[in-house]
């Protein structure tokens, strides 16, 4: 029998979530008045816990810019030979991070449904899908069109740094911009998303680029790669930020670890990875999964006041539930509906 907790009335509020954490939902101790800045430091902190992904991600940048990506040299010009190879090495990444995740989570189910948000059946089939199947579709979009345009965007910048295109910096000579530079990143990304998400979620765009992301209402490891062409090219192009500033391939690297691994981590579809009685891995997203249920709140991240300024947050509660409704009866009023 499965040791799986099952949110009572009380935890979990609305019946449909199987899991739900602690709630409200509070967004980053950055934007509170006055400022406390020992809430904000042991926010900064807790984000840096090696339960988090934040850790591993700067782990795995460091070790691709030292063992598995071309020197700054090689990059003069673009070859094929070192441009595959990245393409190869960034397949293998996704691959063992996706499908690491898919296959303990969903596969194997070695937690059940312990941290689970929501319990409909992932993969799901129909004709919205690619091949009829979400995990085949998921999985295409991600190594297909995903990896290219990671790969792509990488092979830029390398370019780029090895023709003095942006101003080549190194730990040694600089190393309070480079280690600022690691720190701010997650900040930066949060904050991108958040203005290209909501472009994105425009009427044009919506239609012809980010619906094929959002036919994917319950999640898996494979969901967060799978994006229209259109949509990655826009996602990940926050990475040209380090060819604007004085900076180092390692932080471009690490900025794409965030779209290329983190969007696996973000829709695993579970609150953390680890049952109770075991180490726990903190990859999930609940903010960004009520985004996925409701489709039009919580576009940015906890990160960054956004949603909460222009009244799209959700903060996980029933009461969250109600604003969103009554926004969306005021939207429809004005239109007509």
């Amino acid at each position: 029998m499965s040791s799986t907790k099952r949110a009572s009335p009380k935890e979990a509020g609305r019946a449909s979530w199987h899991f739900r954490p602690d709630v409200p939902l509070r967004v980053s101790p950055f934007y509170d008045l006055p400022l406390k800045l020992g809430s904000i430091l042991k926010y900064i902190l807790r984000g840096w816990h090696p339960s988090g992904d934040r850790f591993y991600f700067l782990l795995i940048a460091i070790g691709i810019w030292a063992f598995f990506s071309p020197s700054v040299e090689q990059a003069a010009e673009f070859r094929l030979a070192w441009i595959f190879e990245i393409w190869v090495r960034n397949i293998v990444l996704v691959t063992v991070v996706a499908g690491g995740m898919h296959l303990y989570l969903f596969t194997f189910r070695r937690q059940q449904d312990e941290f689970r948000y929501d319990l409909r059946a992932y993969p799901a089939k129909g004709k919205g899908f690619l091949f009829g199947n979400q995990l085949w579709d998921n999985t295409f979009w991600t190594l297909v069109p995903g990896v290219a345009v990671w790969t792509a965007y990488e092979a830029i910048i390398w370019w780029a740094f090895a023709n003095g295109i942006g101003t080549l910096i190194t730990l040694d000579e600089h190393p309070v911009l480079f280690v600022g530079l690691i720190l701010i990143t997650p900040h930066w990304v949060t904050l991108y998303f958040y203005l290209q998400h909501r472009l994105l979620h425009t009427p044009l765009l919506y239609r012809w680029v980010h619906y094929r992301h959002h036919r994917n209402i319950n999640l898996g490891p494979w969901s967060g790669l799978s994006q229209h062409p259109a949509e990655h090219m826009v996602d990940q192009a926050d990475c040209f930020i380090f060819l604007l500033i004085p900076a180092h391939p390692v932080h471009a690297i690490f900025n794409l670890m965030f779209h290329a691994l983190g969007a696996s981590t973000s829709h695993t579809g579970y609150h953390q990875l680890g049952k109770s009685n075991s180490t726990r891995l903190a990859f999930g997203d609940f903010f960004h999964h009520l985004h996925h249920r409701y489709f039009d709140c919580n576009y940015g991240s906890l990160d960054v006041f956004w949603d909460r300024l222009f009244g799209t947050f959700h903060d996980g509660t029933e009461a969250g539930d109600e604003i969103i409704a009554e926004r969306r009866r005021k939207l429809g009023s004005r239109r007509g509906v």
